[in-house]
């Protein structure tokens, strides 16, 4: 009995890392803007933890039942959607126009003057006026992990939550291993452009969601 409850636990565990890590290792306004500020390293431990935070806790109200709750409120979603599209469209403008300018390189002396309340704003806005955090957490993961009953849905919303902290604190503290192909202001640029593009691409799916 052991033996078996034992690897039913291992096999929901499992089941909710893998999923949990194929939605959240994608590209997107989230990500990177956890690349960018582990790559400057500027309020990383914030910026992470804010996002591992709002996961786990997105995880946990999906396993409970909010995701059904969510399915039949779409007007909520479309809130969300619209107010995303705007803040996710400024941001990348904000990354062209930094990619024009130019950032100058990375050093300890970088003029970055983002405060770390800035940061953890930004990180908000980025993280909860996405709907697809929601449909991703909430919905999807929640949805499958609360039809496994317990306590197997606690051990997969645990995968799926680890996923989310490892891969967060990795993006974060692992970008610095970066730090070579980031010493000119052309990589920044690049990076920036390509941020920028991210950016208008995810407002672009917001507003012609349907």
């Amino acid at each position: 009995m052991t033996a078996a409850v034992s690897a039913g636990a291992l096999s929901s565990y499992l089941s909710g890392a893998g999923l949990g890590a194929s939605l959240i290792v994608a590209i997107g306004a989230q990500n990177a803007f956890v690349l960018r500020q582990g790559l400057k390293r500027r309020h990383v431990g914030i910026v992470v933890s804010i996002c591992a935070f709002i996961d786990v806790m997105l995880i946990a109200l999906g396993v409970g039942g909010m995701g059904a709750l969510i399915a039949r409120a779409p007007f909520l979603l479309d809130v969300i959607r619209w107010a995303g599209a705007i803040f996710v469209f400024l941001y990348g403008l904000r990354a062209f126009i930094a990619a024009w300018r130019g950032p100058g390189h990375l050093n300890a002396s970088d003029g970055d003057s983002q405060t770390a309340i800035g940061a953890a704003s930004t990180v908000l806005a980025l993280s909860l006026l996405n709907p697809h955090v929601y449909l991703d957490t909430v919905v999807l993961l929640g949805g499958i992990g609360a039809q496994r009953g317990w306590p197997g849905n606690a051990w997969f919303a645990a995968g799926a939550m680890c996923s989310s902290v490892v891969w967060f604190t990795a993006l974060g503290y692992g970008a610095r291993l970066l730090e070579p192909w980031f010493e000119k202001d052309v990589s920044w640029r690049v990076l920036d452009v390509i941020v920028g593009c991210v950016m208008v691409w995810i407002a672009a799916s917001l507003v012609f969601a349907r």
